[in-house]
C-alpha cells in the first residue's frame, strides 16, 4: 500500500471482546496509559443493557509499537484479558494483511479491488489471485499480482479444493471471493486457516441459479442490491459485513439491472474488505458489530 507505513507509523488496534460488566473501559485505558500509549480513537458496544455482551475497538499509538508489540499483548492477557474474560486481537496497523482474491469469469469486484488497493485505498498486500478459470489472467498481471488458474469442476473439485489449500492455506490472513463460483465445503472452511468474505446480489433465495436479473425483471423488483458475509458451511447464511441497495424501475432492462447490481457489488465488498482489514468487525455469533 502506498505511504502505508508512513501513514500508520506506531498505530495500534485492540478489539476486543467479553461480558459486558463495570471497569472494562477502566482497565483498557489505565493499562493503554501504563504502556505510555495515547488512545486516539475508542468505540464501544453492547448487546443489552444487563448482561450483555461488550465490544470496544481501540487505535492508539505507541512508541516502537513494532518492538513492544509482543509483550504489550503478554501483559494486556495477562493484566486484562484474564481477568474478565476476554477474547482480544492486538494489531499493528502498519503491518497489511495478506489476502488471496479468488474469481470466476465475472470480473468487476475482484478488478475493483486491485484497482482501489493500487489505488491506496485498501492496506492489504494483493498475495494472489486465484480462478477456476484463465480469462482473467493478462487484466490481474497487469496489476503485478501472481494469478493462479485452478480448473474446478464437479467431477475435480476435490482435487481442485487440494491445490487451492497448497496455494493459501499459512500463506494469507484473507480470502475474497470477488464472484467466485464454486461451491466452499466444510472441510475447505475447517483447513484454510483464515476467514473469507463473500459478495452476492440481493436477489437470494428468491432469484437462486442462472439469470437472476431477468427472473427480477419478470417480476418488476424495484430495489437491486448486494451483501457481503463472512462464509460459513451454512451457503450464503454467514455473518453479514455490509448491504447496500439502489432503486430501479419498469424502465430498467434486465441488463441495466445486472449493471447497477454490479456497481452496488462493487461498493459493499470494497468496504466490507476494508473494515475487515482495518480490524472494525467484532463476530457475535451469526451477526456482526462493524465500528
Amino acid at each position: 500500500m502506498p505511504g502505508g507505513a508512513a501513514q500508520h507509523g506506531d498505530l495500534g488496534r485492540l478489539l476486543i471482546r467479553c461480558q459486558d460488566g463495570p471497569g472494562i473501559v477502566a482497565a483498557v485505558g489505565t493499562f493503554l496509559a501504563g504502556a505510555g500509549a495515547n488512545v486516539v480513537s475508542l468505540a464501544q458496544h453492547s448487546t443489552a443493557p444487563e448482561g450483555g455482551t461488550f465490544f470496544q475497538r481501540t487505535e492508539f499509538r505507541l512508541p516502537a509499537l513494532s518492538a513492544a508489540r509482543d509483550q504489550l499483548q503478554r501483559d494486556f492477557a495477562e493484566q486484562v484479558a484474564a481477568p474478565f474474560g476476554m477474547d482480544f486481537t492486538l494489531r499493528e496497523a502498519s503491518k497489511p494483511l495478506r489476502v488471496a482474491i479468488m474469481v470466476s469469469k465475472t470480473d468487476h469486484c475482484a478488478l475493483d479491488l486491485l484497482w482501489r488497493h493500487r489505488r491506496g485505498e485498501l492496506p492489504m498486500t494483493v498475495a494472489m489471485v486465484i480462478s477456476n478459470h484463465p480469462d482473467l489472467a493478462d487484466d490481474v498481471r497487469g496489476f503485478g499480482v501472481p494469478f493462479f488458474h485452478v480448473p474446478a469442476t464437479r467431477d475435480n473439485r476435490a482435487e481442485a479444493e487440494e491445490r487451492v489449500l497448497e496455494l493459501v492455506a499459512g500463506n494469507v490472513d484473507l480470502v475474497v471471493l470477488a464472484r467466485y463460483m464454486q461451491i466452499i465445503t466444510p472441510s475447505f472452511l475447517d483447513r484454510v486457516g483464515c476467514p473469507l468474505i463473500n459478495i452476492h446480489h440481493s436477489f437470494l433465495p428468491a432469484f437462486i441459479g442462472a439469470g437472476p436479473y431477468a427472473k427480477a425483471k419478470e417480476r418488476g423488483v424495484k430495489l437491486v442490491g448486494a451483501t457481503a458475509h463472512y462464509v460459513t458451511a451454512d451457503l450464503d447464511e454467514g455473518p453479514i459485513i455490509e448491504q447496500d441497495v439502489v432503486r430501479v424501475s419498469h424502465r430498467d432492462a434486465a441488463g441495466d439491472l445486472a449493471r447497477l447490481g454490479a456497481d452496488v457489488e462493487r461498493a459493499v465488498l470494497s468496504r466490507a474488505v476494508r473494515w475487515h482489514l482495518e480490524d472494525r468487525i467484532a463476530r457475535d455469533g451469526n451477526t456482526t458489530v462493524v465500528f
